[in-house]
């Protein structure tokens, strides 16, 4: 007979905790993401305050200030995201309506493909037309060229700059018969030049040309009249806004260039007014 004991058995009780406690949440990783980020942002600024002239930084700090209204085309600004990249002093041209010459902001820099000096010396907008002969020829957004408007407007670039001709049509004339008087369609035509122009800020000549006369006179007045249409242009471009020192110069051609073959043509009537390549 085996011996008796009064001790209590001893029970084991075994608790399971699912997940198991090697995993503590993910905390910790939006943690690890921001201070990612944050150093990732301090790069970027190191680099671009190495990499940007003062002058960008300057259109930088334009470009987020609160005081320069914002346009819808072009951003508002001339300095730098003036045009479409934070370099547009040296790799874009302004081609929007924000700053212009009548309506200039403090840092004016966005002016071209490679940018200008302090003199306004350079090739940046002297040499790329390419913004105003858009804004001429009705082929941005928001154009003020009517279809009758560009039945007399023809562009092309030349080695003296860009030549806008504005000629006269058989259904519509640009000028009185035998006279300096502008018609409403011509007045129309130079108000929109003289608009465009602030899209660059070359200096501009005006040519007059007229068609031949159809019979011999004694006194031709093929140099006075197409002189006087010039001077007519010119004072028109001037009272629209155009700054008197960009005009520099106003020629009368009377019937020696003609546009095409038959001399009395009044196709052959027509202003030549053109943005000169810097010297």
């Amino acid at each position: 007979m085996g011996a008796q004991t009064n001790a209590a058995p001893i029970i084991i009780k075994k608790k399971r905790v699912s997940g198991g406690e090697g995993h503590h949440g993910g905390a910790w990783k939006v943690a690890y993401a921001d201070f990612v980020t944050a150093m990732m942002a301090f790069f970027m600024l190191m680099w671009l305050l190495n990499a940007t002239t003062e002058k960008q930084r300057k259109g930088l700090a334009d470009y987020f200030s609160p005081t320069i209204p914002v346009n819808p085309v072009s951003g508002g600004g001339d300095g730098a995201f003036g045009g479409d990249n934070m370099f547009s002093e040296k790799t874009m041209v302004m081609d929007g309506s924000g700053a212009s010459n009548r309506n200039p902001t403090e840092a004016k820099q966005a002016r071209g493909s490679t940018g200008v000096d302090a003199k306004g010396g350079g090739k940046g907008a002297f040499e790329d037309f390419s913004s105003l002969e858009a804004q001429l020829l009705g082929r941005t957004g928001e154009s003020l060229v009517s279809d009758k408007m560009l039945k007399h407007i023809v562009t092309r670039v030349t080695d003296e700059g860009l030549v806008v001709e504005l000629f006269a049509t058989n259904e519509q004339p640009l000028f009185e018969s035998d006279t300096d008087k502008p018609t409403p369609m011509m007045r129309a035509l130079v108000l929109l030049v003289a608009r465009s122009s602030d899209l660059v800020t070359n200096a501009i000549a005006v040519e007059g040309h007229v068609r031949s006369s159809p019979i011999v006179l004694a006194k031709n007045p093929v140099w006075d009249l197409s002189t006087a249409r010039a001077q007519m242009i010119r004072q028109i471009l001037q009272d629209k806004g155009v700054a008197p020192q960009r005009l520099v110069r106003v020629t009368g051609h009377a019937d020696r260039q003609l546009s095409v073959a038959n001399p009395m043509a009044l196709r052959n009537n027509r202003i030549e007014i053109i943005f000169l390549r810097a010297p």
